[in-house]
């Protein structure tokens, strides 16, 4: 029953990287960087839970920042910068750079710092709790980046728009 439940938490953690990455997947990236993206969206998932757990209540008491307002910020930049290369003429593949994945990770992992706040009222092994947080995401953001690419093979350029559009309107949603 115990491991029902990070599995829960694991999927639930992984469920805005699958549809983020569904999104972003429309931007045509190269297959390293699908695996580049997964593998940073599965180490913050490791890291940011314990973060949250050793160091988050003092942080935030601290800095006393509202973590939608940043998710809100990061998706906003992501998918404006979508729209912007929906409307170039020439192929993006291969034009991700590192600091984008590494901001893109950041912001659908936010969410696992605030689940490591209160992990030790759910399990005392944190580090399994981590690994498994880890490869759900590793998982469920290779998943989507992989069908967000065949959307985009379908549908074509409109769906590197609309990816952007979702990201847009998903970071105005956590905004409220």
């Amino acid at each position: 029953m115990h491991f029902l439940i990070i599995l829960t938490i694991a999927i639930s953690l992984s469920m805005d990287a699958f549809s983020l990455s569904l999104a972003y997947g429309t931007f045509g990236l190269c297959k390293k960087d699908m695996i580049k993206l997964s593998t940073i969206v599965g180490i913050y998932h490791f890291f940011m839970p314990l973060i949250g757990l050793f160091v988050g209540k003092i942080f935030l008491n601290i800095f006393p920042i509202n973590p939608d307002i940043i998710v809100f910020i990061v998706l906003v930049f992501i998918g404006v910068q979508m729209l912007l290369e929906s409307l170039k003429k020439e192929n993006i593949e291969n034009k991700t750079s590192f600091l984008e994945l590494l901001i893109f990770g950041l912001a659908v992992s936010i969410d696992s710092f605030s689940v490591g706040i209160g992990l030790s009222s759910i399990s005392s092994r944190y580090i399994i709790c981590a690994c498994i947080f880890s490869l759900t995401s590793f998982l469920f953001t290779y998943l989507g980046l992989n069908l967000g690419k065949v959307i985009n093979h379908i549908v074509g350029k409109i769906s590197t728009a609309l990816g952007g559009l979702v990201l847009i309107l998903i970071g105005i949603i956590y905004l409220f």
